[in-house]
């Protein structure tokens, strides 16, 4: 028999003050009310067994329980399924005993022997009193209902044993899987979930989420929860600390749920285990923040310190002092002891030095024999200088390697916030200038920083920006200064130099505004790029107008010898322009050919004498001179600086120094240059003195490249008079 819609009714009033039946003549104990009775029972759809009070009545069922189980008149629990027989005669007897009711889920015997779920209830009704308030002579009944209720409880099993299965693949998930209801307490969390927030599955849950979670995590995890209740996916980063085990961290992604109206009626919060993955970053992180042979902060990790530490000083009111240490001439230790002395000394220093600052100094090797230090509540020098004294101290002890003494210096460059700077980069740039102010007056010491040293680092960016500027504006320009020949005062040659037009005012600027520029090579070789663009068609220039070309000198700085490729660079740059390469000369120093070694330069300067361009040596005589290098090196020319020649004659050191290279230039068979002559007196020594070229204001400044042609054509034409005098005399 199915349950009907109607049938729901009679069962959920089973439980209230509905009654399966209450008629009035069930109290009557005659015939014809007994009759009324059965009549009345067995025209209900559903089950109902009778039962008076009296202890010897068997009781009857209905007509639709003697079609269900096939008898009239027996006692109910006969129909019950046996797994519920004991438990359900105790209820029985405590029910007939106290005369109160029951309701129960039960499985009864059908006349095929089958079992179905019915809902039952059993219920007590007194006969009626008579009119003096005694009990009449009607007896009171049982009563007890069934309603089929088998599909029912057949899908409510099927949808447990889903759900079942469902919790078991929620446990059997490794990410922590919690539905959260609207007021932060836990409806439901699986396995992994307890596990990792020490709650026991069998708790019930109803505790409040957040409050499982560390301290830390409160907040970001409260404003996630907030977020996903107002309709939006959220994450925040999380960790688990369970007792007796190590902390977890998770990935938390909340999802609202909706409700058939789309409100927001729980939160799903997925889990993941990313314990690893931060691990590994942490490894990675301190891969990239710590220093793997000191063990001290790296570099990285003392830039992202200093800022914090002056803002501290800055909150505070106090001062904070940085310091760069430089090992002195750690690259011979390297050399002479290997890399493993080096490194036990790197290694030895660290832990000493940390050793004797206050613990909340910061000690970082930031480089590879550099150090710094970042200390706090720093006023004054005087404190400054204690530090820096106590930190010179470690290297005082011995310290060996191999049985070998490998101590050595230090050099330490210090300055002061807010002293010397408000701003980390510039005080770390500050620092950086008094350590480099004390590597060049001699090593081993303390420097602090003044405003003294930083003028000709000052000077420095200047020009370098200068240089950029003219770059950027081609304001590059070439003038020229003629070589004579000093018997006849014959122009035999010139000298590119580089001039600049200054933008705002017109002017042309010297070489030395923009000095620095020579000692980095990008700059440098895009200067000598544009000052030889301008050279090469001035030369074609004068060509095209057909004047007799005389050979130009081009300086080369030393800093452009870096690169394995100034001949084939001037050599392309040349073909390029159309000129011959006989027409230009190289002037380099003898510092080029002692900073940047033997190999390049040589290489460089044969290449070019083999296409046909003379190489001259620069300020012969200022510099590490050797007749050594005059020997190896593929050098036509001596051209000795203006300072030699300014002194000539009056200072008898530098008048033998200049008589000794004309006499070498003479052994050599060298061509000798004089630069720097302003008299004829002066013009005169060097002839005597074995100097056949020179150039200075005696003969012209520099010009631009108009007033050469016109010198060229001035020397041409009266070069053409002599001779055609010479022919017609």
């Amino acid at each position: 028999m199915g349950l009907q819609p109607s049938h729901l009714k009679q069962v959920s009033g089973l439980s209230k003050t509905s009654r399966v039946v209450s008629p009035s003549t069930a109290t009557v104990p005659s015939d014809e009310a007994a009759t009324h009775l059965q009549q009345v029972m067995d025209s209900l759809p559903h089950l109902v067994w009778i039962r008076t009070a009296d202890d010897g009545d068997p009781g009857w069922g209905n007509a639709a329980w003697r079609e269900f189980t096939g008898r009239h008149s027996h006692d109910w629990l006969e129909a019950l399924h046996p797994d519920s027989v004991e438990y359900m005669t105790r209820q029985w007897n405590e029910t007939l005993e106290h005369r109160t009711g029951f309701q129960e889920e039960l499985r009864l015997r059908a006349r095929d022997g089958s079992f179905r779920w019915f809902l039952v209830a059993a219920i007590f009704h007194q006969g009626k009193k008579d009119g003096r308030g005694e009990s009449g002579t009607g007896r009171g009944h049982w009563y007890l209902g069934a309603i089929d209720i088998h599909e029912r409880v057949l899908a409510r099993q099927s949808l447990m044993r889903n759900l079942g299965m469902q919790e078991k693949m929620l446990d059997a998930s490794v990410d922590c899987i919690k539905i959260v209801n609207t007021d932060g307490t836990l409806a439901h969390m699986n396995l992994s979930g307890c596990r990792a927030l020490g709650v026991s599955p069998d708790s019930g849950f109803g505790m409040k989420w957040l409050e499982l979670l560390p301290p830390e995590i409160q907040a970001p995890g409260l404003r996630a929860f907030r977020q996903a209740l107002r309709g939006s996916n959220a994450r925040f980063a999380g960790k688990s600390i369970a007792p007796g085990k190590p902390a977890q961290y998770w990935d938390n992604i909340l999802t609202p749920v909706f409700d058939d109206n789309g409100k927001t009626m729980s939160i799903l919060c997925v889990s993941r285990d990313v314990t690893q993955q931060q691990l590994t970053e942490e490894r990675l992180r301190k891969a990239n923040e710590v220093d793997e042979l000191t063990d001290l902060p790296n570099r990285r990790a003392f830039n992202d310190a200093l800022r914090p530490a002056l803002q501290r000083a800055r909150e505070q009111g106090t001062g904070a002092l940085l310091m760069l240490i430089d090992l002195d001439h750690f690259q011979h230790l390297n050399d002479t002891l290997g890399h493993a002395a080096g490194d036990h000394l790197l290694q030895v220093l660290a832990r000493r030095i940390q050793g004797c600052l206050p613990e909340d100094a910061l000690v970082a090797r930031i480089g590879g024999d550099e150090f710094a230090i970042i200390a706090h509540d720093v006023g004054d020098e005087d404190a400054l200088q204690r530090i820096a004294h106590r930190v010179m101290l470690q290297l005082d002890p011995p310290i060996s390697y191999a049985g070998k003494r490998i101590n050595g210096s230090m050099s330490i460059g210090c300055a002061l916030y807010p002293r010397d700077a408000r701003e980390a980069v510039e005080l770390m740039s500050n620092a950086d200038a008094a350590l480099n102010e004390m590597k060049v007056n001699g090593r081993g010491g303390v420097g602090v920083f003044s405003r003294e040293i930083m003028r000709p680092l000052e000077d420095e960016a200047g020009q370098m920006d200068q240089a950029r500027r003219i770059l950027r504006d081609g304001t590059v320009r070439a003038h020229y200064q003629p070589k004579v020949r000093l018997i006849d005062r014959k122009v035999v040659g010139m000298e590119a130099l580089l001039r600049s037009q200054d933008a705002e005012h017109g002017s042309l600027q010297m070489p030395g505004k923009v000095q620095a520029a020579f000692l980095n090579y990008e700059l440098a070789t895009r200067i000598a790029d544009a000052l030889r663009a301008k050279v090469f068609a001035d030369i074609v220039t004068w060509q095209r107008a057909g004047l007799q070309i005389v050979p130009v000198s081009l300086n080369a700085a030393p800093v452009e010898f870096m690169r394995d490729n100034y001949a084939e660079r001037l050599l392309k740059h040349l073909e390029k322009a159309g000129v011959d390469p006989s027409l230009i000369e190289l002037e380099v120093t003898e510092q080029t050919l002692h900073e940047r070694g033997s190999k390049y330069v040589t290489r460089a300067l044969a290449q070019l004498r083999a296409a046909g361009i003379r190489v001259a040596l620069d300020d012969f005589g200022t510099g590490h001179s050797s007749l050594t290098r005059l020997r190896d090196f593929p050098v036509d020319c001596l051209k000795i600086d203006s300072n030699l020649v300014g002194n000539f004659g009056s200072d008898p050191a530098i008048t033998a120094v200049v008589n000794a290279i004309g006499r070498i230039g003479s052994d050599l068979s060298m061509e000798l240059v004089a630069e720097g002559i302003e008299t004829e007196t002066q013009c005169q020594a060097l002839l005597a003195a074995g100097f056949g070229i020179g150039q200075g204001h005696l003969f012209s400044r520099a010009v631009h490249a108009e007033a050469i042609a016109a010198l060229l054509a001035s020397e041409q034409s009266a070069w053409g008079r002599a001779e055609r005098a010479s022919a017609t005399a």
